[in-house]
């Protein structure tokens, strides 16, 4: 899980390096670094939760498999953001790669010695943990209050602060993906993008439509209630 969609992403930490984990910087942290394919897996549910992860070129997905077979997935992890940070001993969600993408990781045991003497990690890493708390809050009052066209808008919203170049959104998880973390269904995904485009809220570049203008950010944030 991920910070909140109103959160101010200059605020938080989001990398090793603002965390104090530098190998440059302390003796006691080895960095590695991993390439993986597109749709290979990083770690799953409930393997031991060993390392912290940071996103160096490409996107995540974080996703639990539901009894019925359904993917839910919790949050998109994109390049220079942190994840793997447990509570617990386990990992609670499976990790891929969206597209080909490249990780930088750290040990969790590393972490922990440094935060004991070091204030500013210690720092970090409660706002970490406090980010991926109103996250997880956010995501369920998304999932259980909002409309198709809200959860849709408030997705576009958040990819928006994260994403965002030139004036150009160019998201690379597909429809699919958002279907999977709107709790919604591909078609309904794809009538909402198509509904905004219509209102002159937002324009397609490409034959793919990953590529998205906004054209209305207001009127945009008018259709997410909680913006």
């Amino acid at each position: 899980m991920f910070v909140r969609i109103t959160t101010d992403f200059a605020l938080r930490p989001n990398s090793l390096r603002d965390l104090g984990m530098t190998s440059d910087s302390n003796a006691l942290v080895s960095l590695s670094e991993f390439s993986y394919k597109k749709g290979t897996e990083i770690y799953g549910e409930k393997e031991p939760a060993e390392y912290i992860y940071q996103v160096k070129s490409g996107a995540v997905r974080s996703y639990k498999l539901l009894s019925d077979g359904r993917r839910q997935i919790g949050a998109f992890h994109l390049t220079g953001d942190i994840f793997g940070l447990e509570n617990g001993s386990e990992h609670r969600f499976t990790t891929e790669a969206i597209v080909d993408t490249t990780v930088r990781l750290v040990r969790r045991q590393s972490l922990e010695i440094v935060a004991e003497s070091d204030a500013m990690v210690a720092r970090n890493l409660l706002s970490m943990t406090t980010n991926n708390l109103q996250h997880a809050e956010d995501h369920m009052l998304l999932l259980g209050r909002k409309t198709s066209l809200e959860r849709v808008a408030a997705f576009l919203l958040e990819m928006d602060k994260r994403l965002t170049a030139c004036g150009v959104m160019a998201l690379p998880m597909s429809r699919r993906d958002i279907a999977d973390y709107l709790g919604l269904t591909l078609e309904t995904v794809s009538r909402a993008l198509s509904r905004l485009h219509e209102l002159g809220i937002l324009g397609f570049v490409g034959n793919t439509q990953r590529q998205i203008v906004l054209l209305d950010r207001h009127k945009l944030g008018s259709l997410d209630l909680q913006s």
